[in-house]
Parts: C-alpha cells; structure tokens; sequence
C-alpha cells in the first residue's frame, strides 16, 4: 500500500501566520490545504503566495463550493491550486462543474461528505461525475458532539471506488495509524499540528507515525 499523503489544515486568519506555520511543517507534509474560513478572509492572494513559496507542495483550497462550481472554483485553480473542494449535498451539476474546472487546468476536484444524509451514494455518484478525492470529513461542531469519521471512512473505503480517500476530524497522533490502516490516502491534520507547542515537531512525529502504520 502507498504511504499516505500528510495533509495540514491551516485554518488561521491571519495571512503571515499561515505562511510561517507552512515554512515550519513544510518538511513533513505533502499537501497545505487552505482552511474555508482562512481562503474566505485572504483569498487568491493566499493561493498565489503559497504556490511562489511552495511549488514542490500540493494545495488544497477548501472552498466547501455550494453552488456555481465551474464559475467559482477556475480562480483558484488559475492561481495555483491543485485541489478545490465542493460539498457533496451540492448536487451533481455543481460537482461536475467543479470536476471540468479542475480538468481545464490539470488538477482534482474532492467531493466533501460533511453533512451527506447517504455518504455511500453521494460517494458512488461523485465517482461517476469524475471527482477524483472523497472527503470523509467530521466538522468542528460534530467533533464536539463526539463524532468520529471512523465508520463513515470504513463504509466509503469498502466501496472499491477509484478515487483516493481523504479523511479529517479531530485526526491525532494516537489516532493517525488507526487511520491509515482503515484505508485513509490522504490523512489530514490541523490542530493536533498547528495547536502543538512546536508545530514542526508535532508534524514529524505524525508524519512517522503514518508512514510506519
């Protein structure tokens, strides 16, 4: 099985923060996703500057597109995104509007399951549409309730799908290789990383312990 991608949320507001928080992980993560609130607040500006500082590194602009997904997600792509991310209670039109953007300029479009009444059928119709990441996503306010992505990860993994699976919420050391093991492609990380004392170290470490499970 293929080591799985170390993705890191970065989901400040503040724009010199994120990009010191990128320079300090850098050596232990392959993707720097751009959390909804912090590409809401900064914007294409964001993207490009990553991309300047970055080119060896995968970004991920979450933009949680709801509606218009070619018109919205071509200006992040453009600027140097590799990935946007459109919700999968979307709908098909705007999945597949997100899919063509992502074409046009060689890069993926996720389809993120935070929400989805039936995750297996949105995952199976986004697969057809040509999505090429499913997210298994539990937001902030179902982590406090005390959710886990853990059985929706395992539900959407016996799927077979040809897609990559990214999984996120509330992922942990003592949880990353639980993860994995589960069939996670991409694992993503944000505040057990970015809330660390040392985030540079709490990003080794992870990243250790992923590429061992």
């Amino acid at each position: 099985m293929a080591k799985p991608l170390l993705q890191l949320a970065l989901d400040s507001l503040d724009f010199d923060q994120t990009i010191s928080l990128a320079q300090q992980t850098g050596p232990y993560v392959d993707i720097f996703e751009i959390g909804t609130p912090c590409i809401k607040h900064n914007g294409v500006k964001l993207v490009r500057e990553l991309r300047r500082r970055f080119p060896d590194k995968l970004i991920l602009v979450d933009l949680k597109t709801m509606d218009a997904g070619e018109y919205e997600a071509t200006p992040f792509y453009e600027a140097g995104g590799d990935i946007c991310t459109v919700l999968g209670v979307s709908g098909a039109a705007t999945i597949a509007g997100v899919v063509k953007a992502a074409q046009a300029h060689g890069g993926e479009a996720q389809v993120d399951l935070i929400n989805v009444p039936d995750k297996r059928q949105c995952a199976r119709e986004s697969a057809k549409l040509g999505a090429h990441i499913i997210g298994v996503h539990t937001g902030l306010d179902a982590q406090a309730a005390g959710q886990t992505p853990f059985a929706d990860l395992s539900d959407i993994g016996n799927l077979g799908l040809p897609v990559r699976i990214s999984v996120a919420g509330g992922i942990n050391k003592s949880t990353v290789q639980d993860v994995v093991r589960a069939g996670a492609g991409i694992v993503v990380v944000g505040a057990a990383i970015y809330g660390a004392p040392s985030p540079a170290e709490a990003a080794r470490e992870i990243r250790e312990l992923a590429d061992a499970a």
